[in-house]
């Protein structure tokens, strides 16, 4: 037992986080989840070995959290946990290496810095972005706890766990050393204060106000038409799939309906469909006269697409002289045409993008209708208008659980967060909650409603304190309705953007030259010695 001692303490601190993580209930053991690691950091002297025991520690949070891309890409799944498990590794490395050159309380200081800013990195498009386990992420099944992040972000979030688990460690280590000492009493208040601060931050209001538009409703679609089966064609034919969309919309839909909202992928055929002709397609002529019943809405819809070039472009591809690119992609349609469309931004590892250095493994994932060395994608934020004094800011597929790169639309003039997704790659397991989960932190960062579109569920309206409203569940076809109000206002978040991270990049940055200039000055120092 003894033996393995080390060992059991990461597996548990691994599953310690897994246990705290949506949809658990036991989100309180986020304030002590790292104690059993932070205790490795102390009693492990070598750092091959800790490195090696922080791995086994990420690898059980990542395996026993997100088994469930298994059920998408196995070979996507086990890529995945191999790789955000090393990098989740490399904060907790330098945090050994700088607390060894800086002392404690600047050691401690530069985990809670390289976490943070590890976090932020892997929150931009770097081809292996995948923030899903970013640790302030944990808090969305309570927002209650967390109103403040329309100040902070989910940065915020991960600060508070990181800084509670720290003071906690410390307070523990005081007393085992100095039983109550001076030193014991200030790390139990500091801990204590740590706690309640946030709190404080829930009851200061930035006082924004919605309103209602009036005589106008969101309808929203839940089709429940089986990915897989859909992108094997083994559902029938695109008619049919076309029309369940369309009868379910009509349980619905009435002549106040402004906005309608199909998910990711509903419009979807093999050889896709040209944006620059949607009204010339004979296929889509029932969708045409459904959008003429309802001639005061418009239909926010996902489309798989593509469009012709006269000359090449960054993301094109050449078939027969000819250059195209291929989009995940969402349209505004009404009863006149298209009138606008958004291109999928940050696209998923794997399925739909690979950095350069692992192209040679497209054929892993062609079976899921990606395309991986063809997908286009839209850099700039642009808000899509429909009927009724909507402003949207879309979202496709997992874009949602980026925070500052979704407040980016808002600062843009966005009132109205539509998420269309197609979380049914993963089948029942806690997948899709924890995606529908996260898109409640959207609301309270940005102070938004959002409208979820999710093909096999959970669709749903999601206020801007983040209280879900109706929400459909898994493998049901449905419609839901309902009068949304929108704000005009913006949060700090908006305005500011994720400065806390920022700061922690710069503090990095700061640690990370202490650190380096002092081990160069000890080898001078040694040399000199020497000689």
């Amino acid at each position: 037992m003894k033996r393995f001692l080390h060992l059991y303490i990461a597996i548990g601190c691994g599953l310690l986080l897994f246990a705290a993580w949506p949809v658990s209930p036991f989100t309180f053991l986020l304030f002590v989840s790292w104690i059993p690691l932070l205790w490795l950091e102390s009693k492990v002297e070598n750092r091959k070995k800790f490195f090696g025991l922080t791995y086994i520690t990420m690898l059980v949070w990542n395996v026993a959290t997100t088994w469930w891309i298994w059920n998408a890409s196995a070979p996507g799944a086990v890529g995945a946990f191999l790789a955000n498990s090393f990098l989740m590794c490399l904060p907790w490395l330098g945090f050994k290496i700088a607390k060894k050159w800086l002392g404690d309380t600047a050691g401690y200081i530069s985990l809670i810095a390289f976490w943070m800013c590890f976090e932020y990195i892997h929150l931009q498009d770097w081809g292996l972005s995948w923030p899903w386990l970013t640790l302030g992420n944990g808090f969305a099944t309570h927002p209650e706890w967390v109103q403040w992040y329309e100040y902070t972000g989910t940065s915020g979030g991960t600060l508070w766990i990181l800084l509670s688990n720290i003071l906690l460690f410390c307070y523990f280590n005081e007393y085992r050393k100095n039983k109550r000492s001076r030193k014991y009493f200030v790390l139990m208040f500091a801990w204590l204060l740590a706690l309640a601060a946030p709190n404080i931050l829930n009851n200061i209001k930035n006082g924004n106000k919605s309103s209602i538009i009036e005589n106008e409703n969101i309808v929203i679609v839940q089709p429940n038409i089986d990915p897989y089966e859909k992108v094997s064609e083994l559902t029938g034919s695109f008619e049919a799939q076309l029309q369940k969309l369309i009868s379910t919309t009509e349980k619905e839909a009435d002549e106040n309906t402004a906005l309608i909202i199909w998910p990711e992928t509903a419009l979807y055929t093999a050889s896709r469909l040209d944006e620059q002709n949607l009204q010339q397609n004979y296929f889509l002529n029932p969708l045409w006269g459904m959008l003429k019943k309802y001639p005061n809405a418009s239909l926010f819809t996902g489309i798989e697409s593509f469009r012709m070039f006269d000359k090449a472009t960054k993301y094109s591809e050449e078939y027969d002289g000819l250059h195209y690119e291929s989009y995940n992609g969402s349209a505004i349609l009404d009863s006149s045409g298209a009138k606008s469309f958004y291109h999928k931004s940050m696209l998923v590892p794997g399925v739909e993008t690979l950095p350069w250095f692992l192209k040679f493994i497209d054929k892993w994932f062609a079976k899921f209708g990606g395309t991986t060395a063809g997908y286009a994608r839209q850099s700039e934020r642009t808000v899509l208008e429909s009927k009724g004094g909507y402003k949207i800011a879309p979202s496709i597929c997992y874009e949602s659980i980026y925070g500052e790169y979704m407040s980016k639309y808002v600062r843009n003039g966005a009132n109205l967060i539509c998420i269309i997704t197609n979380d049914g790659w993963w089948k029942n397991t806690p997948g899709h909650k924890q995606h529908m989960n996260y898109a409640r932190l959207r609301a309270i960062e940005t102070r938004r409603w959002v409208a979820r579109s999710a093909n096999t569920g959970i669709s749903c309206f999601i206020d801007e304190y983040g209280n879900v409203i109706n929400p459909q569940p898994y493998n049901t076809a449905a419609a839901i309705k309902l009068n949304v109000p929108v704000n005009g206002s913006i949060t700090f978040f908006v305005k500011y953007g994720d400065i806390l991270s920022k700061i922690m990049i710069a503090l990095s940055i700061i640690l990370l030259g202490w650190t380096i200039t002092l081990k160069i000055r000890d080898k001078f120092f040694k040399k000199k010695q020497a000689e």
